[in-house]
């Protein structure tokens, strides 16, 4: 009796769980109906609502710790369940459910797809994705580097305190001589007198192989007087096109050099055309350059027995330089690459040395190097072929008293660094009495005297006495040189020019020398 009871009291929990699966079921279909539509719209008003709680908030919340910003998000959330009936709440979870599913089956997809092999579209994504991040990069070291240099600009502009200068064609005279100033113009345009240093030098049309080697190292502006006399002008000519044509360094002449021409008034060429009818059709560069294997006993100079004069184009090089720093030297001398931004560094940092008030100029030590050899890129290369011997002291089997530079020893001696500094400071004095420097000067520094010529040697003499005189002060720079092009000289007996120097060591001794002490003054210690 007792289990029948039981039996049936059993069929009756079943019957009356399975009316309520039935009852539960019949709700749930009717739910589903609406919530199609409905539990997004919800959802979407929930994140509009609460976008719009926090924009409503004060703008301190940004710096909010994230145990506040999480009680903010919970007080949303209650805000938003009081605002919705009791079905569509249970609706919203049933869809916040089916929504966190989606979320995670999406998830799993991506991270399946992560391991697959991409794509030629994904690579394409990936790789512009990179090219992008280089852009950007690259976007910021541009942006660094022109901030650091708008600084140097700065610094410099505020210590040199210069003016800038005109860079227009002309035709002047100079003394006995026609300068055709700006002739063949740099593409460089008008410069400040503080952005740069101007190598200025001189030539004739024989010496044009050794720009494109010198340029590639110095990188900045020159500015090249050539002596074209008579038949010597078209060559010239030729020259200069083809150097801005077709020379390897074409870029670099055309950006950086600007061309004088000068002649004396006793032999003006035939033609002189003006500069853009010559440079309005290119040089044939199937040709070979006008300038290749020409000795001087080719030249109209030459054959004319016209001494070169030397100082002439020195100055007019000199006086055309549109900077306020110029590095007055000799077209065969190639200065150790880097050197301009490294002395613009070096001014712009102001060093204690720098603060002394008497006038200075800053010499470069100089070399030669033998034939077999390439011209060092730096210090520590010049170092090793000092000490293997293929390297020397500028003119030492030549004039080793006329290149002879204070402290030459300790400054090969000394390691390289990476910037430049005063070495030393020294005077044209005791045994440097006549050393001729080769330096960076400015538009300031006395000339040279255009009475001179390279024949008759000792044409850098007379300046240094002026120099001697006025008590400038010699900054040797550390880590700077120049070397010639390669090939040690040695010192050959040539009766001419002999006979040509003690012509000009009589008329410095008579002339020239007695003037510089009316103008300059006499200085114990300085001489000729």
């Amino acid at each position: 009796m007792i289990i029948t009871r039981r039996n049936w009291l059993l069929r009756c929990s079943i019957l009356a769980n399975i009316a309520v699966l039935l009852y539960i079921c019949s709700h749930v279909m009717i739910g589903s109906s609406n919530f199609s539509v409905r539990p997004s719209q919800y959802l979407i008003q929930d994140d509009t609502n609460r976008m719009q709680f926090k924009h409503s908030s004060n703008k301190a919340n940004l710096l909010m710790p994230p145990e506040k910003e999480l009680e903010d998000d919970i007080r949303v959330n209650e805000l938003m369940k009081s605002q919705v009936p009791e079905k569509q709440s249970e609706q919203i979870v049933n869809a916040n459910a089916v929504q966190i599913s989606l979320d995670a089956a999406n998830e799993a997809f991506e991270d399946d797809n992560r391991f697959e092999i991409p794509t030629d579209e994904t690579k394409l994504l990936k790789k512009e994705e990179a090219i992008e991040q280089d852009i950007n990069g690259a976007s910021f070291n541009s942006s660094t580097n022109n901030n650091i240099q708008n600084d140097l600009d700065s610094k410099l502009k505020s210590i040199l305190r210069c003016h800038d200068r005109d860079f227009q064609p002309a035709i002047a005279q100079r003394g006995d001589f026609w300068v055709l100033k700006n002739y063949v113009r740099a593409d460089h345009g008008e410069l400040k007198c503080w952005e740069s240093i101007t190598y200025t030098t001189h030539a004739d049309y024989s010496f044009l192989d050794n720009l494109p080697p010198l340029l590639e190292r110095w990188n900045a502006p020159v500015s090249i007087a050539l002596h074209a006399p008579g038949a010597d002008f078209m060559p010239t000519i030729s020259s200069i096109k083809y150097l801005r044509d077709c020379s390897p360094e074409s870029s670099l002449i055309r950006l950086f050099v600007t061309f004088h021409i000068y002649f004396s008034s006793k032999h003006v060429p035939k033609v002189i055309p003006k500069a853009d009818e010559i440079f309005a059709t290119p040089f044939n560069c199937s040709l070979p350059s006008p300038f290749a294997n020409v000795s001087s006993q080719q030249l109209y100079k030459t054959q004319k027995k016209l001494l070169y004069p030397v100082n002439v184009g020195r100055n007019i090089a000199r006086d055309a330089a549109l900077t306020h720093f110029i590095l007055a030297s000799d077209i065969e001398l190639y200065p150790s690459p880097g050197l301009v931004h490294k002395f613009l560094e070096m001014i712009a940092r102001n060093d204690p040395p720098l603060h002394r008030t008497a006038p200075r100029v800053y010499p470069l030590s100089l070399f030669e190097v033998d034939g077999s050899v390439s011209v060092p890129k730096d210090k520590t290369e010049l170092q090793e072929l000092l000490r293997k011997g293929k390297a020397i002291k500028f003119h030492s089997r030549v004039c080793a008293a006329c290149h002879g530079v204070p402290k030459s020893k300790e400054w090969i001696a000394a390691n390289e660094t990476d910037d430049l500094g005063i070495f030393h400071i020294g005077k044209r004095m005791g045994y440097f009495v006549h050393w001729e420097p080769i330096y960076i000067g400015t538009h300031a520094d006395p000339h040279y005297d255009e009475r001179l010529s390279w024949e008759g040697k000792s044409d850098k003499m007379t300046q240094g006495y002026a120099l001697c005189a006025l008590d400038y002060e010699f900054h040797i720079l550390d880590n700077a040189f120049l070397v010639h092009k390669p090939g040690i000289k040695v010192l050959k007996k040539d009766p001419k020019r002999a006979m040509l120097a003690g012509k000009t060591n009589q008329l410095i001794k008579k002339v020239i020398y007695p003037e510089l002490q009316a103008l300059y003054g006499v200085r114990k210690g300085c001489a000729v």
